[in-house]
């Protein structure tokens, strides 16, 4: 008798919304997301670091890549969730952090992905959901660099440190309360 192996399809995606501290608390919350990685994607230099990055002078976004089963989570409900955690019209900010390593981004995978994104964009557009334009750049992804293990699972392991209590948990506890039906258990 042979026994199946159960393979799990996986796909990826990659949001650059901000400081990515925030953005990895949120998306490793839910279900169907299978690993949540913060590192930098968009600059000209290679292996950067975070203190080159956080300069504005690599080119670089702060970004998670998100490792997600298509089958139990859509790239269509992680666009959702990514235009509702951030301000995607805000150039080169997140609230106080300033500089290009924070613009709303999303780097495509594949022409599936920026074809969804850039439709995803135009409906909000559309229906005048933000006052102001969207800025959210659509780029293919060159190369992903992940962050040092510092930055990795950050909130999750320091949650009392004072930027994770005034920044990041609020925007946690506002997310769990709009798409708790996501949550993972």
């Amino acid at each position: 008798m042979t026994t199946q192996e159960s393979v799990s399809v996986t796909s990826k995606a990659t949001f650059g919304g901000g400081c990515f501290w925030c953005m990895e608390a949120i998306f490793s919350d839910i279900h169907g997301v299978e690993r949540v990685t913060s590192g930098f994607a968009g600059g000209h230099l290679s292996n950067p670091t975070y203190e080159q990055v956080i300069t504005g002078s690599t080119g670089h976004a702060e970004v998670v890549q998100v490792v997600f089963n298509p089958e139990v989570i859509s790239y269509l409900k992680l666009l959702e969730v990514f235009f509702s955690v951030h301000d995607p019209t805000t150039l080169n900010r997140q609230g106080n952090d300033i500089g290009t390593q924070y613009r709303s981004a999303i780097f495509f995978h594949n022409e599936e992905q920026k074809d969804l994104a850039n439709k995803v964009i135009n409906r909000l557009s559309q229906d005048g959901i933000y006052d102001d334009p969207i800025v959210t750049e659509v780029t293919q992804l060159e190369t992903f660099f992940p962050a040092s293990d510092y930055h990795q699972n950050y909130f999750e392991r320091n949650p009392n440190q004072g930027y994770c209590q005034m920044v990041i948990r609020p925007k946690v506890e506002k997310f769990r309360k709009a798409f708790d039906s996501l949550l993972a258990d």
